[in-house]
């Protein structure tokens, strides 16, 4: 398409999204519409850090118009700050050296995940080109993904990281030099080990692999030798924390055996004595975490996540400086961040439902509390929606916890409402600050965020109850229920609901519009897998051992039992069951869900006739870390959400951000996938609507000449087209009677009278052959001098007629120049449904013995590369009827050409 019409179409799409649906008449009792920019926009400062010396704080902020690591002394005010990177990509984490030398961030391109490390000397003087010090790059190897394993106190000018340069699929083990960037393989990891834990003093002890069941194995390492010391299975859980300060114990979660919850234990490797260290004393949740104290070495707090964060002291100081910043701090949740060595300082986050959060600096010596900066202090709280703990009974009886947040100011009766479903799908949503829910609720939307069954910290049978169970089972019944509960409550109106989630939850998106169309006005996917086939197929070659896990809970494309439930599973192979418009948001170069995966369900949604806008950023990949990109997105969606729900939009944007926009945008219909792709789509996206209307009763002659291998023979057909009965209902009766030297044959083809979908076929010559079309089957009879055949085919999407039935279904079509469809036939001797892309390539002015027409030349191609392909002229006037024909003869009829004309029409 041209960029010109690319733009019109883009203008034409913002411009009129108000036309299908009118705004909701509770919108102007909402508080005032906040700008996109205070929700999505990069905040003013995040992610601070103490250096371990108490020296300096480091912090992400823009510069250049990107995220990248700013410094400023300890006492020094922000407006002293000076830049330590300019990366044009936003650096999406760092941490300083245990000696406070170096400033250490990892960076990919475009989104790709092969993470490299880089390390930046604060004193070192900034280069005049890029205002910052120079960075180095330790791990620069090519497609290549580095991790960092361990930053042992002990050696602060080396670390230990993790690289898959040698093999893509595991990582080797190395200490690395942070000075010289020199490297020291300490473990070549030829044991397809996924993990590996370290003690106090930077030794190997400990690693991890997964097993070939998909459990986990914990070895002890003993130089080259590797151990097995603990083992669960793949329905549980065991994962390593750290080394006790006593150098022989390590700490585990673990719900081994007959408990469903996690615990924190602690586990002697050598001895193989396992002792219970906490459980939650309310005994409603999963373990949820540890904190130790980087002086002492010793665990001060446990916590867990319900509806709310629950902290647990285990030392009497830290319970201390607990209550006292309860006393101090605004009421929230309390996260302690970086410390210093001798922590004396220690940054403290608030956050909640309606506060993105402040950062505190707390010197525990003196007991005061100062506040350094909001991350977003533009941003008017008081104009928030509080965020809900709710609890809802699925349709089994089990209860799904889920958090709820309605707009502000307004009775939560009858509510355009977004289902905004969390991605993983092993992970879970928690109460405080959710930009997503904020948003949207500002814009008129209740929300709802269901952890369903598969989201983890409820216990091992919760997250087992979804193993297997995408779309068509209880992890996609959850959110059915979800929004069931809604409607049910009276918050929702049972036709304004959307869905909407990235990654797993874009998935969802697809199988909530497919698999349940009735119950959702508008679907939104981000990084959504559409083909479950595909998706296992093509993860990144570093998940090799998370394959394994995958095999349990979503399935193994390579078992045929699973690979047809796979299918049953994917909404690419059912998109002819979309009705909601869908919006589709991906990133170029997404490792983890391909670009091929968004292709594919626009290509789909496309052919079957649905509403459909598709947004690429080329220089993302699993979601949106640039700016740009990231306000886009949320300018589309929300004016997506507009059209279809009848919430507000932000109308206005900077031209940057509008042209921005309107370089992300797609047109669908120059989206083409991979031919076997495009070949399963031909095989179950909808048909083009026929209109039976346009027939007339008529009788056709036709003339053939077919020539096979050197010798020609000529038929005579005549094709007579009437209204009939069948199971007392009027249809249309076609019926082909071809003149042959070994005599006559007859067929029979009845379909129904509106859209000329074929019902039953009756043929008989040499042979006899009884078909009865029904709404996802075939059945009947073949019977010829070789044998009987009985034919049963299920079929996964709806059919046309073949033979003259087929020609009947053209005729109906709404041709044109350029147009453009996919129709299926069911070849009865193969029990095989065949695949025909048409294209009118044209008109021309065709003479025949019945007269001379205006033909529109129409291309047939058989998609599965075998017999059908050819050229048909027909009527350019409706009924379009074939005029003549130029076909391939299959090569069971010994290849050759056949040529029909039209001698008469009555």
């Amino acid at each position: 398409m041209h960029r010109w019409l690319l733009l019109l179409c883009f203008t034409l799409w913002t411009g009129s999204l108000m036309a299908q649906v009118a705004p909701r008449s509770y919108l102007d009792r909402l508080p005032p519409l906040l700008d996109r920019e205070l929700f999505f926009g990069e905040p003013e400062i995040s992610g601070a850090r103490l250096s371990p010396d108490g020296r300096y704080l480091t912090f992400l902020k823009p510069y250049r118009g990107v995220r990248n690591i700013w410094i400023k002394g300890i006492d020094e005010p922000f407006e002293a700050a000076r830049p330590l990177t300019a990366d044009e990509r936003p650096v999406p984490g760092y941490f300083w050296s245990e000696d406070s030398r170096y400033v250490l961030y990892v960076q990919d391109k475009g989104g790709n995940e092969d993470f490299h490390l880089y390390a930046v000397d604060p004193t070192a003087e900034p280069d005049p080109a890029t205002g910052v010090p120079p960075a180095r790059n330790l791990t620069p190897y090519e497609n290549t993904r580095a991790i960092v394993l361990a930053t042992p106190e002990v050696t602060p000018r080396q670390i230990l990281v993790g690289l898959n340069d040698r093999d893509p699929r595991w990582h080797d083990v190395y200490r690395l030099d942070l000075d010289t960037g020199e490297r020291t393989l300490l473990l070549k990891n030829e044991a397809e080990l996924a993990g590996f834990e370290f003690d106090l003093e930077g030794r190997l002890r400990l690693a991890l692999r997964v097993t070939e069941d998909g459990g986990s194995e914990i070895l002890r390492v003993d130089g080259e030798h590797l151990t097995p010391v603990y083992r669960c299975s793949v329905e549980e859980t065991c994962t390593t924390v750290r080394f006790h300060r006593n150098g022989r114990q390590v700490y585990l979660i673990t719900n081994r055996g007959e408990h469903d919850k996690t615990a924190l234990v602690l586990f002697d490797p050598e001895t193989g004595q396992e002792t219970l260290v906490e459980r939650d004393p309310e005994g409603q949740v999963d373990f949820g975490g540890a904190i130790f104290s980087d002086q002492t070495e010793e665990l001060v707090a446990t916590y867990y996540v319900g509806d709310r964060m629950r902290v647990y002291p285990k030392d009497a100081t830290f319970a201390q400086d607990l209550e006292f910043l309860r006393t101090q701090l605004p009421e929230g949740e309390l996260y302690f961040g970086s410390a210093t060595e001798d922590e004396r300082l220690v940054l403290v986050t608030v956050q909640r439902d309606v506060d993105p959060g402040a950062v505190y600096l707390y010197d525990r010596q003196q007991r005061k509390v100062q506040l350094l900066y909001r991350s977003r202090p533009e941003l008017p709280v008081e104009h928030l929606a509080p965020m809900q703990a709710v609890h809802y009974r699925a349709r089994d009886g089990a209860e799904i916890p889920a958090y709820l947040t309605l707009p502000k100011n307004v009775e939560p009766k009858g509510l355009a409402a977004v289902v905004l479903v969390h991605g993983g799908p092993w992970a879970r949503d928690f109460w405080g600050y959710d930009p997503y829910a904020q948003f949207l609720a500002n814009r008129g939307y209740a929300v709802l965020q269901p952890n369903f069954r598969g989201s983890e910290g409820y216990g091992k049978a919760f997250l087992n109850a979804g193993n297997k169970q995408w779309g068509t089972g209880v992890m996609q019944h959850d959110v059915t229920d979800g929004v069931h509960y809604l409607i049910e409550s009276g918050i929702a109106d049972p036709q304004g609901i959307a869905i909407m989630g990235g990654s797993y939850g874009g998935y969802a998106t697809l199988a909530g519009l497919t698999f349940t169309p009735e119950l959702y006005a508008a679907g939104v996917s981000i990084v959504g897998p559409s083909n479950l086939i595909t998706l296992l197929k093509t993860i990144p070659p570093y998940w090799a051992s998370a394959r394994r896990i995958f095999d349990t809970r979503v399935g193994n494309p390579d078992d045929p039992a699973d690979r047809l439930r796979l299918i049953a599973q994917s909404p690419f192979y059912h998109a002819h069951r979309i009705r909601a418009p869908l919006l589709v948001i991906q990133g170029a170069n997404d490792p983890r869900v391909k670009k091929t995966e968004s292709d594919q369900i626009v290509v789909a949604a496309r052919e079957n006739g649905v509403s459909v806008a598709y947004m690429v950023a080329p220089d993302e990949g699993h979601g949106f870390r640039g700016e740009m990109n990231r306000l886009a997105m949320i300018a589309a969606i929300e004016r997506f959400l507009a059209q279809h729900l009848g919430g507000r939009f932000q109308a206005t944007m900077s031209a940057e951000l509008e042209a921005h926009l309107r370089s992300l945008m797609v047109d669908p219909a120059t989206v083409t996938l991979p031919d076997t792709l495009a070949l399963q789509q031909a095989q179950r996206g909808a048909l083009p609507p026929a209109q039976g209307t346009w027939l007339r009763p008529v009788t056709l002659h036709y003339e053939t000449t077919l020539s096979v291998q050197g010798q020609t023979f000529t038929l005579r057909s005549e094709r007579r087209l009437e209204l009939g009965r069948l199971d007392g209902q009027v249809v249309w009766q076609l019926v082909d009677r071809v003149r042959m030297p070994m005599g006559e044959t007859t067929d029979t083809v009845w379909v129904d009278q509106a859209t000329l979908r074929p019902l039953r076929r009756h043929a008989q010559g040499m042979g006899t052959l009884w078909l009865t079309y029904e709404d996802g089957h075939v059945s009947g009879r073949l019977q010829s001098p070789m044998g009987t055949m009985n034919i049963e085919k299920e079929l996964q999407a709806p059919v046309v007629g073949d033979g003259g039935a087929f020609d009947l279904y053209l005729a109906g079509l709404p041709l044109r120049e350029g147009y453009e469809a996919t129709l299926r036939v069911f070849d009865p001797q193969q029990q095989e449904v065949r695949p025909m892309k048409l294209t009118v390539t044209g008109t021309q002015t065709v003479a025949i013995p019945a007269g001379t027409f205006t033909a529109y030349v129409v291309r047939l191609e058989a998609l599965d590369g075998g017999s059908g392909s050819g050229l048909l002229y027909v009527n350019q006037e409706a009924p379009h009827h074939v005029l003549q024909a130029e076909m391939q003869l299959p090569a069971q009829m010994g290849g050759g050409t056949a040529k029909t004309r039209l001698l008469a029409m009555e």
